[in-house]
């Protein structure tokens, strides 16, 4: 089975046979995922090497939120034949602008990193957030100049809540 993964604007090819995985064509790896009894956490095993990873999905088909070994990554992992149709649907919309930050869940915010008129790359953290007694830093979903900035630290948000407007 082949699976289309982009992680971080990065675009990257899986093909899974059995035990045996090819990440863009390179050589094949043996790969195993194993439970951990009575938690959401997963224990991959890539040739030698063991990671703790727990997955849970965001929304569309095919999003998640990965933890690697305690770092967060937003995945987008489709099928091939499901990625082909969701891209060729895409050619055809039209752009709508740059997209606003928003909350993606309740929460607490720590920092804000920029300022109106203040240029962002695409993937930089420019929020961050305490939710569930944790930190996560909100990243610019593309690059661009920032226009408003909604979020003061040590205010409180709601899932959805507009943080940051783009030019």
């Amino acid at each position: 089975m082949k699976y289309i993964v982009d992680i971080g604007g990065t675009r990257v090819e899986i093909e899974i046979d059995g035990d045996q995985v090819r990440v863009d064509g390179g050589p094949a790896q043996t790969a195993r995922v194993d439970a951990v009894d009575g938690t959401p956490v997963r224990l991959v095993k890539i040739n030698n090497a063991v990671h703790r990873v727990t997955a849970r999905r965001d929304g569309a088909r095919g999003r998640y939120v990965l933890r690697i070994d305690g770092r967060r990554f937003d995945v987008d992992a489709l099928d091939e034949r499901t990625r082909t149709i969701r891209d060729l649907s895409a050619a055809t919309l039209r752009p709508s602008g740059p997209q606003p930050l928003t909350a993606p869940m309740p929460g607490m915010i720590v920092r804000v990193s920029v300022a109106p008129g203040d240029p962002v790359e695409a993937g930089q953290g420019i929020v961050a957030m305490e939710a569930m007694k944790m930190e996560n830093e909100l990243r610019a979903p593309a690059a661009g100049i920032v226009k408003t900035v909604h979020a003061t630290p040590g205010t409180a948000v709601e899932k959805g809540a507009l943080l940051v407007e783009f030019v």
